[in-house]
């Protein structure tokens, strides 16, 4: 991937989040889009309510996301309030080889564990592309749960 493809399809997964801000609860609205060979295989918005998340939605389209990048507009969760399993751990499982991350999260439930457990798991991450076009566009009136 290049450098100009990297940020095309983040500026995508920006776009998938735009339309949903203000109507995910507590939790702010998240884009993911999943290339695999330069094609995207899979995208996803947070749902209305903020569940289920963008990552989970967009995994459970893709046939096959082993070796995809993830372009996600905020880190992927490390923990979740119902105990199910974090964005970034089914993204470890579905054997994504890279995420790309706009924006880091400051939420209880992500705080750089997201981030932690894809590094534990050898994927290969990068967080601030476009960072301040995602948090103008999307983050700034997400509050996190304290």
């Amino acid at each position: 991937m290049t450098a100009a493809d990297d940020e095309a399809f983040m500026r995508r997964a920006i776009a998938l989040a735009a339309p949903n801000v203000g109507r995910t609860g507590e939790n702010p609205s998240v884009g993911c889009v999943l290339v695999k060979d330069g094609a995207v295989i899979a995208e996803a918005a947070t749902a209305e309510g903020g569940r289920p998340h963008a990552e989970e939605q967009a995994l459970a389209q893709a046939d096959g996301a082993a070796g995809a990048t993830a372009y996600v507009t905020l880190e992927p969760c490390g923990a979740r309030s119902s105990g199910g399993a974090s964005c970034s751990d089914l993204l470890v499982r579905a054997g994504v080889a890279r995420v790309v991350v706009a924006c880091a999260d400051p939420s209880k439930f992500a705080a750089g564990q997201g981030a932690g457990r894809l590094a534990s798991a050898g994927v290969r991450h990068e967080t601030g592309l476009l960072a301040e076009e995602a948090q103008a566009a999307l983050y700034m009136d997400y509050r996190p749960a304290s």
